[in-house]
């Protein structure tokens, strides 16, 4: 269990894709009000109507960043459609380990901002 606590802490430290996208064709906010978790997702989607860049910026708890981290690395080229079908199992699988009923809402904080966003967005 520490090399998972290590991995996370490490992403929390040292995050993937944390910055702004100007002129993204995806811009979508969640919070999560029970641990004042906040995320803001930004991605840019080509014409097939793949991510071809995707980022975040927000503040958060370390599995909430680590999540966000790992989203963005794991959604670059993937598209819309098959992003919408991820779940909780996709998030355990990226963190590697099971997340607890108090921690479940910080680990997709990410994932259901993103697939909120893609659900607005005309693309």
């Amino acid at each position: 269990m520490d090399i998972y606590r290590n991995f996370i802490i490490d992403l929390y430290k040292n995050p993937l894709n944390k910055r702004k996208i100007a002129n993204a064709d995806i811009t979508s906010s969640g919070a999560n009000v029970t641990c004042g978790d906040r995320i803001r997702i930004y991605a840019k989607i080509d014409a097939k109507g793949k991510i071809k860049d995707i980022s975040f910026e927000g503040e958060g708890c370390a599995i909430s960043i680590a999540s966000a981290s790992l989203l963005t690395e794991n959604a670059k080229g993937e598209t819309l459609k098959k992003i919408a079908k991820w779940n909780y199992n996709d998030i355990f699988k990226w963190l590697g380990t099971e997340l607890g009923p108090n921690r479940i809402k910080c680990g997709l904080l990410a994932l259901e901002t993103l697939q909120k966003g893609t659900e607005i967005t005309s693309i």
